[in-house]
C-alpha cells in the first residue's frame, strides 16, 4: 500500500511515492541515482547534502571507470561551444577526406539512430540556433565551474586540479578570424576572454617555444581550469558515502518499472531496487533504458580517445591546459602526467582502440610539445554522450513524475557535471535552481520528436 505526496516547487502532476510508516523526515525522499560517472556522483552528493537519502547503482567496481575515466582533463566552461555550428557540413566533409580527421564515421556503424542524431545535428548548424545553444551551453559552464570552485572549497578535495586557464591554439588566419566571431558571444555572456599574439602564448606556455611558426595566434581563457575527474569522482564518491549515500557496485541495469506516470522501481542483476525518485545518470546508455518507457532521448554515444603519458621535461609541457584547434586535440598537464584528449568518432557502442586515432594525438603532441614518454602512453577510448545541440538534458522527465534526467554532456561532462548536479538536486528537493534552468529539459526536443 502506498499514496501519493505532492512536492511544493516541482511541476504539475509530479509526484513521489512514501510508504507508509516511513521514518524518514517528511522533507527528506529516497532517491536512487542510475550510474557512478562524474555526472552520477555529483548529483547524489548533492541530493545528500540536501538531506535526502541516496543509493547509486553501477554496473562497474567503483565510481568513474567509464566515460570519466580518461578524458581530456579541462574545465572548460569558455571553451563550451557545440559542434552544431555554421559551416560544419563542409568542413566535416573535408575532414574525413583527410589522412588525420579529427572526425570519423564507421560505415558499419549506421543505423538509424546515428543518422536520426546526425539530422538533428545539421538542423542546428545555421547561426541563429548557433547562438542560442551556446549561450545555453556557456550558462550552465559557467554556473558548474562556480559550483565546482564552491564544492572543492567545502570538502576540501584536490585532484591534480589547476586553476590556470586554458589557451586556444590556432594554426591558421582562418582559425584566428572564426575565434574573432565567437567572442562576440564570450562577451555577451560576460566571460574573460583575449585573444593572444604568438608572444604572450609563449609567455605563458614556454613549452610551446619549439612550435612557435606552426602558430598564429591563440584565445585565452582565464576562467577555465584543469582536472582528473577520474580521481574527482572517485573522492567524491567517499565524500558521498560520509554523508550516508550507498552505492552499489557490479550491479547491472536490466530496466526500470513504472505504471502509467511515475516510475516504481529499477530491475538490476543483483534484484530490483526502489525508491521515491529515480536519476538516470548513464551516460550514452540512458536512451536504451528509457526507449521502452517510451521515452526518446537524442542523445548518441560520440566515441574519443586519449592518450596518458608520464612527465619527463618540465621545460616542453604544458603549464595547464591547451586545445590544438587543427586536430582538435586538448592537452593537459595533470600533475607528473600529461593527458591528450580528442578526436570523435561515431561507431556506435564499439569500444576498439584503433591505432589510427592513436597518431592523430601523438602528432598533435609531438608537433607542440614533446615532453613526455610517448612509449609508455596507456591508450584509452571512451563514450561521450552527445545531444545535436551540444546542451545537456537536464530536468524532469515530463512523462514520469519521479524520473529525472541527467545525461547528454557529450565532450563537456566534466565541466558541466556540478552544475547539472546541483540543478537537479534542487528541482527534485523542490527548490528553484541558481540559473534558468527550463530550456536544458528534455521538452526542447518535442518538435523534432513529433
Amino acid at each position: 500500500m502506498c499514496w501519493t505526496l505532492p512536492v511544493p516547487g516541482l511541476n504539475q502532476g509530479s509526484v513521489f511515492l512514501l510508504r507508509p510508516n516511513s521514518r524518514r523526515k517528511e522533507s527528506s525522499v529516497k532517491v536512487i541515482v542510475l550510474g557512478a560517472g562524474v555526472i552520477g556522483v555529483t548529483t547524489a552528493w548533492y541530493l545528500a547534502k540536501l538531506g535526502h537519502e541516496v543509493e547509486v547503482i553501477d554496473r562497474q567496481p567503483a565510481a568513474g571507470l567509464e566515460t570519466s575515466f580518461a578524458n581530456a582533463g579541462q574545465v572548460s566552461p569558455g571553451y563550451s561551444t557545440p559542434w552544431a555550428a555554421p559551416g560544419l557540413p563542409l568542413r566535416a566533409l573535408k575532414w574525413m577526406l583527410g589522412r588525420h580527421s579529427p572526425l570519423v564515421i564507421r560505415p558499419q556503424a549506421v543505423d538509424m539512430a546515428m543518422l536520426r542524431w546526425i539530422g538533428n545535428l545539421l538542423r542546428n548548424c545555421n547561426e541563429y540556433d548557433y547562438d542560442i545553444n551556446k549561450s545555453r551551453m556557456l550558462r550552465i559552464a559557467e554556473y558548474s565551474r562556480d559550483c565546482l570552485a564552491a564544492l572543492r572549497k567545502e570538502t576540501g578535495i584536490t585532484y591534480d586540479d589547476r586553476q590556470k586557464g586554458l589557451i586556444q591554439l590556432f594554426r591558421t588566419d582562418a582559425q584566428v578570424a572564426h575565434a574573432r566571431d565567437d567572442m562576440r558571444l564570450l562577451s555577451e555572456s560576460g566571460i574573460p576572454h583575449q585573444l593572444f599574439s604568438v608572444e604572450q602564448i609563449l609567455e605563458r606556455e614556454p613549452g610551446l617555444g619549439g612550435a612557435k611558426a606552426l602558430l598564429k595566434g591563440g584565445l585565452y581563457l582565464p576562467g577555465d581550469e584543469s582536472g582528473d575527474a577520474h580521481m574527482f569522482t572517485q573522492r567524491l564518491a567517499q565524500e558521498a558515502e560520509e554523508l550516508g549515500v550507498t552505492f552499489r557496485y557490479e550491479t547491472t541495469i536490466e530496466a526500470l518499472d513504472a505504471s502509467a506516470d511515475s516510475v516504481y522501481g529499477v530491475r538490476t542483476s543483483e534484484g530490483r531496487f526502489t525508491a521515491d525518485a529515480y536519476v538516470m545518470a548513464t551516460g550514452s546508455y540512458a536512451p536504451g533504458i528509457l526507449r521502452p518507457l517510451g521515452i526518446r532521448l537524442p542523445v548518441y554515444p560520440v566515441k574519443g580517445y586519449s592518450l596518458t603519458l608520464p612527465l619527463t621535461d618540465e621545460s616542453r609541457a604544458p603549464v595547464s591546459t591547451v586545445n590544438d584547434e587543427t586536430y582538435k586535440v586538448a592537452i593537459t598537464r595533470l600533475g607528473d602526467r600529461i593527458r591528450i584528449g580528442g578526436t570523435a568518432e561515431l561507431a556506435g557502442f564499439d569500444l576498439r582502440l584503433r591505432p589510427a586515432r592513436r597518431e592523430i594525438l601523438k602528432i598533435s603532441f609531438s608537433e607542440l610539445y614533446g615532453g613526455g614518454d610517448l612509449s609508455q602512453a596507456v591508450y584509452w577510448a571512451g563514450l561521450r554522450p552527445n545531444t545535436p545541440d551540444g546542451t545537456p538534458v537536464v530536468g524532469p522527465s515530463k512523462k514520469f513524475g519521479n524520473l529525472w534526467l541527467n545525461t547528454g554532456h557529450g565532450t563537456l561532462g566534466w565541466t558541466m557535471a556540478a552544475g547539472s548536479g546541483r540543478i537537479l538536486a534542487d528541482q527534485i528537493h523542490g527548490r528553484k535552481p541558481d540559473i534558468p534552468a527550463l530550456d536544458l529539459s528534455v521538452d526542447r526536443y518535442a518538435r523534432a520528436f513529433a
